[in-house]
């Protein structure tokens, strides 16, 4: 594969669920380049177990030398995701880069499963990271290296992935099917469209909170380590990089990463290996 450019200065990226947490990393290191990021996220008055908000996320940005738009952006309504998009638009000049990143989580055994936490993971996981790739297309299309990466997993069709959480993975596969299709579909208008999972536990407020809090916070990576690796992927060249279901780790090897205890939590620790990888 050949890199397209070695930074993202002045790209244009849209993430979604990017007022904390992996998304937030992402446009961190983004922003570093001097990228401009639009943040499309629900959160605008702190949560007391979810930090920070798109005010926030756009403050940290700016600190870290990008430009910033703070959009709320429920991306679970049609009309909001289309506002969103062409609001970034309008005030960037462009769309070079989406990053599906906004997901819900509700790890419960079929019986336990309300329909409207697996109708809120299927709006959010599937149906959102689906509509916001079709709606930004047009502008992609326009971009001179367009990527859509999308925070899912491999499809591993191994049952111990349903069993526990059906609903959950079967949300979450949505969005890598969405991978797997549009790449295909869009390969002929140059928009590379990849999927990037952890290959550990990220420290995330979902960890802290569905996972084991501290203790588990202890036995994950930090969220740059899935920043690193999306930064790395989004230079390449979306030509040649199309298709793929990327794990943070070996992304980081072929970026020439050789210590990955620097992304840990606690150095030296023993880590939580992610869902979906046998």
């Amino acid at each position: 594969m050949s890199q397209a450019s070695q930074n993202l200065k002045d790209k244009v990226l849209f993430i979604t669920g990017a007022s904390r947490g992996i998304g937030l990393a992402i446009a961190l290191r983004a922003a570093r380049d001097g990228a401009r990021v639009a943040i499309a996220a629900k959160t605008v008055v702190e949560h007391a177990k979810l930090p920070g908000t798109i005010f926030s996320a756009a403050e940290e940005i700016k600190a870290a030398g990008g430009e910033a738009l703070a959009i709320e952006c429920d991306i679970r309504s049609e009309e909001a995701v289309k506002e969103a998009i062409a609001k970034c638009v309008s005030e960037f000049g462009g769309l070079d880069i989406l990053i599906n990143n906004a997901s819900a989580i509700s790890l419960t055994p079929t019986e336990q499963t309300e329909m409207k936490r697996y109708d809120l993971m299927h709006q959010v996981n599937a149906r959102g990271t689906f509509m916001c790739s079709k709606y930004a297309i047009e502008h992609l299309t326009k971009a001179a290296n367009p990527h859509i990466l999308t925070l899912s997993p491999p499809l591993n069709m191994n049952s111990r992935w349903f069993a526990p959480h059906c609903a959950y993975t079967m949300a979450k596969y949505g969005m890598s099917m969405c991978t797997l299709g549009m790449s295909a579909e869009l390969k002929a208008k140059g928009i590379a469209v990849n999927s990037l999972w952890p290959e550990t536990a990220v420290a995330t407020a979902a960890v802290q909170n569905l996972l084991g809090g501290d203790q588990a916070m202890r036995a994950c990576r930090t969220p740059d380590v899935v920043a690193d690796a999306a930064h790395w992927i989004l230079t390449q060249s979306a030509k040649e990089c199309s298709g793929n279901f990327f794990i943070d780790s070996e992304v980081l090897s072929k970026a020439g990463v050789t210590d990955l205890d620097t992304y840990a939590v606690t150095p030296g620790s023993k880590l939580l290996r992610d869902f979906f990888l046998d």
